[in-house]
């Protein structure tokens, strides 16, 4: 079977990063799609849809190439955190998963010539976290374009205590799962060559 020609419905540079360490061959199409939760949507199923929505929307496009979308939440007491609009919302969204456990969602979709998709949960632990602290991780600007506020791999590695589950998924793509789907949609991987 010919090796698969796969496309990343997707602007993050940490999605596609990871995927390149794995040596995988892409091409990168982000995509613009309406991102607001539905009316009693849970959180599992906003990201899974949002998923499957990026890569329906590149597959209309393209639909003999095989599309991947993936979509990430930071979810506290069944609440999404997005992207803090401000210094003093991402000191909230801090504050409020400071010495606490929350969970990180990934959806991952695949859509064009193989559909599938599923999502991923990892449990993430703060450490109890100072109001100084917060304050200078603000000043870093690396929360402002993360969702709930925080860069696992970046300079908030030090927010946190502990991972369970995936930690590529706290990162955006969560590799392991989205091999299998991609294994089962033909995909070959540059391991499968030698």
């Amino acid at each position: 079977m010919p090796p698969a020609q796969l496309i990343l419905a997707s602007a993050s540079p940490r999605r596609r990063q990871l995927l390149e360490q794995l040596g995988l061959k892409f091409e990168v199409r982000p995509t613009d799609i309406d991102e607001s939760i539905q009316g009693g949507e849970t959180p599992s199923a906003y990201v899974e849809r949002v998923a499957m929505n990026k890569a329906e929307h590149v597959a209309a496009q393209m639909p003999q190439v095989l599309i991947l979308g993936a979509d990430t939440a930071v979810v506290v007491d069944g609440r999404i955190l997005g992207k803090p609009q401000s210094p003093d919302d991402a000191r909230r969204m801090l504050t409020l998963l400071s010495g606490r456990s929350h969970a990180v969602l990934t959806g991952i979709a695949l859509a064009g010539t193989h559909q599938s998709s599923r999502v991923v949960e990892s449990q993430i632990e703060f450490r109890i976290l100072s109001r100084r602290e917060i304050d200078w991780y603000i000043r870093t600007g690396e929360p402002m374009d993360k969702a709930g506020a925080y860069g696992a791999q970046g300079v908030g590695s030090f927010l946190i205590q502990s991972v369970h589950g995936s930690f590529s998924n706290v990162i955006g793509l969560p590799l392991a799962e989205t091999l299998l789907l991609l294994n089962r949609a033909g995909v070959s991987f540059p391991w499968s060559e030698a």
